[in-house]
């Protein structure tokens, strides 16, 4: 991880500390179930989130800031592609460096197969894309990429995001829809794709108001998505943040779809600075071979 612009420096007491490119946050993390190890590194954060308590939202609050921060700050996420980070009310940053695991299994599919035929034409979608990290990594692997997201402002800061990692002019599609409803028209109009990557919340509306729920709509979503997969397809990956599901129950959901090829899952953690694994959510992939 050493292209990440990001280090985990002490994690404990349902809190972790964070270095984006040598700015220091301080936010909750409820996965961290032990003591904090250091102690004067938390002393002065550049940036804390304080939840409020009383709110309406789970994890919503406030970040209070003991130096100002760049109005345009990003960082490098991996092989020289930015992220933009903003502290928004609801504690995230815009970046998850959890994910670096699978960039750089998607760098490395898509590279492979294009060592093999530099003339292949690989397509990739996003669902539930974000802000962007995984579309970019994509991207800049050679492959032509759809973005899909219901949130017209996740849509505008990866469109940003590809302008900061000068990938203004590459192949991406920006696609402001509910991720089921795309692939159901996809599925009409006969697309398919090489690679899928989605990461389903838990729970979240469409662009049109549509009701997302994880443990009522995973089955078909991922089944019927599998569908747009083409014959000489190179993997599938499905994250999971939230769910309340081990990564084995994912595991075993794409082995009934994938009859040939490898299935793998696992965890997604990040180490910090003093040795300890912090989870931070969980994926399963397919791999052709």
């Amino acid at each position: 991880m050493k292209d990440l612009q990001y280090s985990l420096i002490d994690t404990g007491d349902k809190r972790k500390l964070e270095s984006y490119n040598g700015f220091i946050m301080d936010r909750p993390d409820p996965q961290a179930l032990w003591p904090k190890k250091l102690t004067k590194e938390w002393e002065k954060p550049d940036a804390i989130f304080v939840e409020d308590k009383g709110g309406k939202r789970e994890e919503r609050g406030i970040w209070k800031t003991n130096k100002d921060l760049p109005d345009d700050f990003s960082i490098i996420f991996f092989k020289g592609l930015r992220c933009g980070v903003k502290l928004n009310p609801f504690k995230h940053t815009g970046i998850f460096p959890e994910q670096y695991d699978n960039w750089k299994f998607v760098n490395e599919t898509i590279s492979q197969s294009k060592k093999i035929d530099k003339n292949k034409n690989i397509k990739v979608l996003n669902l539930f894309g974000y802000t962007g990290c995984a579309s970019l990594v994509a991207a800049n692997s050679g492959a032509e990429v759809t973005h899909v997201d219901a949130s017209k402002p996740s849509i505008g800061v990866g469109m940003k995001n590809a302008e900061l990692s000068g990938l203004k002019d590459k192949p991406i599609r920006w696609i402001l829809d509910d991720a089921f409803a795309f692939v159901k028209k996809e599925l009409r109009r006969g697309n398919t794709y090489q690679g899928i990557i989605m990461d389903p919340p838990a729970f979240g509306r469409g662009s049109a108001g549509q009701v997302w729920k994880l443990e009522e709509q995973f089955i078909d979503f991922v089944q019927e998505t599998a569908k747009l997969l083409a014959p000489d397809a190179l993997f599938f990956i499905v994250n999971g943040y939230a769910s309340g599901y081990s990564h084995i129950a994912y595991k075993q959901n794409l082995e009934a779809i994938f009859t040939k090829g490898k299935v793998e899952s696992k965890e997604l953690t990040i180490q910090d600075s003093t040795g300890k694994l912090l989870p931070c959510g969980i994926v399963a992939r397919w791999k052709s071979e």
